[in-house]
């Protein structure tokens, strides 16, 4: 039988969940599992339109992509979350409600440093007072007390990231090891 999890990437806007997700997401499917990515942006346009930015309204959101993260992990899927997931409490639910296993992790990047890459200017914006709610600016982000896995965006390279994610998922046994002939999946 083929068993799934739930690898849930927490973080701030632009620390690089969806690019970790989506680097993860190639390495697990080309040793053949079956992965789905829950991205929040799409989640949030797909099966949370209408909610808003409120404590409330975010944690229907995450309660949301938990409940479709679930349902695909124990069905054999590997379900990669990329959502921003601000508070711990709610992220602590989600985790109890699996079945299969669930493994966070945190995507750190300090805020001067999401502010110097943002592209999109939403942290310029937000600092100016013209984006209400955004989390890490004027509404809170509690950062997991004990993620499984820490990866550090500022420092690490997107391969440095994902290989730290990889083995931290083979050593749990959830995947096997790359064959040494295979061993380029894993460094991307």
């Amino acid at each position: 039988m083929i068993h799934g999890f739930t690898l849930w990437l927490t973080g701030l806007s632009g620390a690089g969940k969806s690019t970790l997700a989506s680097a993860v997401a190639a390495v697990l499917a080309a040793r053949g599992l079956r992965v789905e990515i829950l991205d929040g942006d799409d989640v949030r346009t797909k099966l949370s339109q209408g909610l808003g930015y409120s404590k409330e309204d975010r944690d229907i959101n995450v309660r949301r992509i938990g409940f479709v993260a679930r349902l695909l992990s124990r069905n054999g899927v590997v379900a990669i979350t990329a959502a921003i997931s601000p508070y711990r409490d709610i992220r602590a639910a989600v985790r109890a409600q699996h079945e299969s296993p669930f493994i966070e992790v945190f995507v750190d990047c300090p805020l001067p440093v999401l502010v110097e890459r943002d592209r999109k200017g939403l942290y310029a914006r937000a600092l100016r007072g013209e984006i209400a709610h955004f989390t890490g600016i004027n509404d809170p982000y509690e950062p997991p007390d004990a993620a499984d896995v820490i990866v550090r965006t500022d420092r690490q390279t997107v391969d440095e990231s994902v290989s730290a994610i990889v083995r931290e998922l083979e050593r749990r046994g959830l995947i096997g090891r790359a064959a040494a002939a295979d061993s380029s999946l894993v460094e991307i």
